[in-house]
């Protein structure tokens, strides 16, 4: 089998390149990095390419998405390859995923390994008979005529719950059942990149890690994702639950006296001096064995006392996790979260981490991970993987920041012409930390934004380096002077309230959209048409110049020699032509981005035009006139 046997459509310029060169490096084991720009339709080139090499040899694919909207993706890309596939999308699991408990609100909030714990204890049996009919019922289910059903309707994953709703099935135990069969396995980042869960997901599929080809979709999102997963924090409102926690359940003994809210005072003084001796703006870099050594002084003891005193908390938090469970409440302890922060703490890896206490009205402990390679190792477990982003330059950078071996790197044009975007920049106004709220350039900046959005009557978004400066702007009326409906991204959005804004917005004629460079909106959403024509970037998201951000500056200086290439420079690029890209989707889109700083002359990968007057030209673009 050839990939253009699959491939299921009329392939545009540039997609047979695609394919044919992940095609040629996975049917060698090596890893395909490709930066492949709009249009290629990387989605249904991947899956034509790997999956011949993976049928021949009986491996799996296991393409991984950040977004469930994505994993959809991969399910019609199947559907339209046919030959038969079976395709299978699994999502953690989550109480509103659960028939049985998503009308609990006290389940709302639980993670994907409480829902579990909970699953378990609704799935025994009282007097031989389970407590779950959406499981008992399975029983009596026919699994292979179910299989073939997924193979013949390919349900996305909505609709694949329902089905099962509707038989009264578990629909979390159903996928289980058909991962075995399944050609490709859709799934997000955690199920291969978290050991316990890759583990329980290679049971569930019936192949080892080496027998699969692993597909990373949106790859430069990865590096982050790998940072976020190796750091731990806790915070003073963890502390607060742990005293509640304790109170509640009888403030039991932990070690020579010393009780659970004993030990929440003292870690409440830490944490206090911390915050006082070392916090500087946003945050500020501890020594590392500053816990260890605080709380040895305060409390008096040994280094190992401190350790069963860890041991102690995480035994009490059990004991209340599993009293919890029982009465089929989330199984969760502050107090065993407490335990497990001080013993991670104090014997997590020093080399690649950063020990930091964080500001705000939260303030937290956190351990920062640097280095995302340590998590990387199914990547160079598996048979193959293949890692493609519109936005991965320079992917010599990737491949070391993630450590990837046997790694080929490719950069294919998009496949769209280039006048159909129109990248400019002023060099008017400055967004520089120290320079942004100076009165003549904040003025000016304000003056630029208005005419500009004000030029033409299209949608347009806004993008904004950051929530603070979107809503310090909005508290200075920049909107009311648009005269425009106005849809608003918010700082930790719930995914169902950004889906109606994002639908609100696109389809809506000449609204504004305020959102952020690099938040949700900014990647993975799609603006076909003319559901978004106009894209004006506030500024380089460089990241602000924090103790932690100064410290992966050192870590890859003394690893790269290249620090604030990684830290800063790729980043910000990286953010801006994942905005910049939401303008063209299809052949027929055209667009302009406007970048209201005068830095854009020097962010690498970004085109971008000196212009004197961009309200002017973005008219001047709509009207047709070509001497833009």
């Amino acid at each position: 089998m050839q990939p253009s046997d699959l491939f299921p459509y009329r392939p545009r310029p540039g997609q047979g390149e695609l394919v044919r060169f992940i095609s040629s490096a996975v049917s060698d084991g090596m890893s395909p990095v490709v930066e492949a720009g709009t249009g290629t339709g990387k989605t249904v080139s991947a899956l034509s390419a790997v999956l011949p090499t993976a049928l021949d040899r009986g491996m799996k694919v296991i393409y991984l998405t950040r977004t469930k909207s994505q994993q959809k993706q991969v399910i019609r890309e199947s559907a339209a390859i046919g030959h038969g596939l079976l395709c299978v999308a699994i999502q953690g699991r989550t109480a509103s995923s659960c028939p049985m408990m998503r009308d609990d609100p006290d389940l709302a909030s639980g993670t994907s390994e409480e829902i579990s714990k909970l699953c378990s204890e609704y799935k025994r049996r009282d007097n031989g008979e389970c407590r779950c009919r959406y499981y008992a019922n399975i029983e009596h289910t026919d699994i292979d005529e179910w299989v073939e059903r997924i193979r013949e309707e390919h349900p996305e994953p909505q609709d694949f719950a329902r089905m099962c709703e509707d038989a009264e099935l578990c629909p979390y135990e159903m996928l289980k059942y058909a991962l075995p069969h399944a050609d490709v396995v859709a799934a997000s980042y955690p199920f291969v990149f978290m050991p316990p869960i890759l583990a329980r997901l290679v049971d569930w599929i019936g192949t080892p890690v080496h027998r699969t080809v692993i597909v990373v979709d949106e790859a430069h999102n990865l590096p982050d994702y790998l940072r976020e997963i190796q750091t731990f924090e806790y915070s003073r409102h963890a502390l607060d639950l742990a005293e509640k926690e304790a109170r509640d359940n009888g403030d039991s003994e932990v070690h020579d006296g010393l009780t659970v809210t004993d030990i929440v005072a003292v870690l409440r003084e830490v944490l206090g001096f911390a915050v006082k001796e070392y916090l500087i703006d946003d945050d500020g870099i501890l020594p590392p064995y500053f816990l260890e050594e605080e709380l040895m002084d305060r409390l008096g003891t040994t280094s190992v006392n401190i350790m069963r005193i860890a041991q102690a908390l995480e035994d009490i938090g059990d004991s209340i996790a599993e009293r919890k469970k029982q009465r089929r409440k989330l199984p969760r302890s502050y107090i065993g979260g407490m335990g497990r922060f001080i013993r991670a703490w104090i014997t997590g890896a020093e080399d690649c981490h950063v020990r930091l206490v964080i500001g705000g009205d939260n303030p937290c402990f956190q351990s920062y991970c640097m280095d995302p390679s340590g998590a990387a190792g199914p990547l160079n477990e598996c048979f193959a993987s293949v890692h493609m982003s519109g936005t991965l330059e320079p992917l010599d950078a990737y491949i070391r920041d993630i450590g990837l071996e046997r790694a080929v790197p490719q950069r294919l044009e998009g496949v769209f012409p280039r006048e159909n975007l129109l990248t400019l920049y002023t060099d008017e106004v400055s967004m520089r930390f120290e320079d942004r709220f100076l009165e003549s350039n904040y003025r000016r900046l304000r003056e630029i934004l208005r005419d500009t959005v004000n030029s033409v009557r299209v949608n347009t978004a806004v993008f904004f380096p950051s929530y603070q400066f979107m809503d310090r702007m909005v508290a200075d009326g920049v909107a009311s002077e648009l005269g425009r409906e106005i849809w608003y991204e918010r700082r930790d959005m719930p995914q169902e309230e950004l889906m109606e804004v994002f639908e609100g917005f696109r389809t809506s004629e000449g609204s504004v959209l305020f959102c952020v460079t690099g938040g949700r909106i900014s990647e993975g959403l799609d603006f076909p048409d003319k559901s978004l024509e106009l894209a004006v970037l506030i500024g380089i998201p460089y990241p602000k110049p924090t103790a932690k951000m100064r410290a992966m500056t050192r870590y890859y200086d003394a690893k790269f020699g290249d620090g604030r290439l990684h830290v800063s420079i790729i980043p910000a690029s990286r953010k801006m032509r994942q905005s910049i890209g939401r303008l063209i989707r299809s052949e027929t889109d055209r667009g302009v981005a406007a970048i209201l700083d005068r830095r854009a002359a020097s962010v690498r990968d970004v085109d971008a035009m000196l212009c004197g007057d961009i309200p002017a030209a973005v008219e001047a673009f709509f009207s047709g006139d070509a001497g833009v």
